[in-house]
């Protein structure tokens, strides 16, 4: 499961990166107007310490211009809500989706059945560009015998490399509101476990590397399912994770001290998994 997740990702800087067109401020893409920045320490850069369900995320997409749909597909840099809404979603007020379950996880090894995800996961994957994320481990609690405490761990590479999640993506219409701007939405794929990482938690993100990124958001195939199968713990094995600061447990909270190294007592540290 992955819930909370942290990203220094500048839209700007990624497109550079990635050689792809900037979509996050462009009012003639799919997303419509530009959104805002996230709050809290880092907005103005784009990053968020404490990225949480419903905040506008950074995802990556391959798709046609829609004024030359013969060219060949392009990359583009998109913000989209987390927490998929299904196209099927109806409107709890005009241009507003009733609300539903928070869909911002979805289990790859049913995503392609599932109704909520089966159409994105034909023609709309994407990729969700994070520095890590973060899991919660039952440990017993310092100040009280007998006790638990639940600890956030923050899982990232061992090198500071960027993270490439698989995600889904949908875009939301109110039949009624057709001169409205579409919403836009995601979710993240889950995986089990594998190595190490079992011990912090039974699920993970489905991490993709680049060398399938071109099959994996290709807008006019399906994905080899064999992309969406649990990976190899080679895959896995530069994860570390790390007991953090208890901040991170409200997402009130935002800033580079969430991601502070603890230990059971509470002083910096750091453990590897491996």
């Amino acid at each position: 499961m992955c819930g909370r997740y942290a990203t220094t990702a500048n839209p700007a800087r990624l497109a550079v990166e990635l050689d792809a067109l900037d979509e996050t401020t462009d009012g003639a893409s799919e997303s419509g107007t530009a959104a805002k920045a996230p709050s809290g320490a880092g907005a103005e850069s784009g990053a968020n310490y404490n990225v949480a369900p419903t905040n506008r995320v950074l995802t990556v997409v391959r798709r046609h211009d829609r004024d030359h749909p013969d060219d060949d597909p392009a990359l583009r840099i998109r913000r989209m809500r987390w927490g998929l809404i299904p196209v099927w979603t109806k409107a709890a007020e005009p241009g507003v989706p009733a609300k539903g379950k928070p869909l911002f996880n979805a289990r790859a090894d049913r995503a392609t059945a599932a109704p909520s995800f089966r159409d994105s996961a034909k023609k709309r994957r994407c990729l969700v560009p994070m520095d890590g994320w973060y899991e919660w481990l039952a440990e017993p609690d310092p100040t009280a015998a007998g006790k638990t405490v639940k600890q956030p761990y923050y899982m990232s590479d061992a090198d500071g490399g960027r993270l490439y999640m698989a995600g889904l993506w949908s875009v939301w219409r109110d039949p009624a509101q057709r001169e409205m701007n579409p919403l836009l939405s995601c979710t993240i794929l889950t995986t089990d476990a594998v190595g190490d990482l079992t011990r912090i938690h039974h699920r993970m993100p489905l991490m993709m590397p680049r060398e399938h990124w071109d099959a994996w958001l290709d807008p006019d195939h399906p994905a080899p399912g064999e992309l969406l199968e649990t990976p190899s713990p080679q895959l896995v094995s530069s994860i570390v994770a790390r007991p953090v600061n208890p901040l991170v447990n409200s997402v009130r909270n935002n800033g580079p001290q969430l991601l502070e190294p603890v230990d059971s007592s509470g002083d910096a540290g750091q453990i590897s998994l491996i």
